[in-house]
């Protein structure tokens, strides 16, 4: 074997390493490039007015209920104001004494108001419970679970549910007292 035939060989191992090379390295990209276009894509969910709402099961703070935990699918035929809040948020505490006024008219008329707490620990939301006497279901939240599935942002936020199970409004921001009526009127069961 002659060095131009040596010459040649190794010059077409290289060639041939870096095809080689380059087939990996363009599946591994390509891998990449799937995967994170999928998962960007299954973070754009986004609930809107006429979806389904989401079902969910979360543990209850206050044990005004019979049950120790809340599941929405078990509220069918109800109409459904979800509220996310937290003890530290203003607007927030602003808005639970209108909740707690209305709430005894329309949990006899099939509205039920839960408010899912999304607070660190509870010992703080026994606090807020106490301090404003609210008898409507807070479930707890403690791994954003919940928060995620409805890609809550800024707080307080809410999802007023009709009985069907469908998304009727999304608010964000606090309610007054005449908004959180209207709202609630609009998802009482017929």
């Amino acid at each position: 074997m002659g060095l131009e035939e040596r010459k040649r060989k190794k010059q077409n191992k290289k060639r041939n390493r870096f095809i080689f090379r380059s087939i990996i390295l363009a599946a591994l990209a390509g891998a990449v490039i799937f995967a994170v276009v999928q998962n960007l894509q299954s973070d754009k969910i986004i609930y809107e007015v006429g979806d389904d709402a989401p079902d969910f099961q979360l543990e209850q703070i206050n044990k005004y209920n019979e049950s120790e935990t809340i599941r929405l699918s078990e509220l069918e035929g109800k109409g459904v104001m979800l509220n996310f809040w937290g003890t530290w948020c203003k607007p927030c505490e602003k808005e639970m004494p209108y909740m707690e006024k209305l709430y005894p008219k329309y949990k006899e008329q099939g509205v039920e108001i839960v408010a899912v707490s999304l607070d660190s620990t509870e010992l703080v939301v026994h606090r807020f419970i106490d301090k404003y006497d609210l008898t409507f279901p807070i479930p707890h939240d403690k791994d954003s679970q919940v928060r995620d599935l409805y890609k809550v942002g800024p707080i307080p936020s809410t999802v007023f549910i009709d009985p069907q199970g469908k998304i009727v409004e999304v608010v964000n921001g606090a309610l007054t007292l005449e908004r959180l009526d209207g709202y609630l009127q609009e998802i009482t069961p017929k």
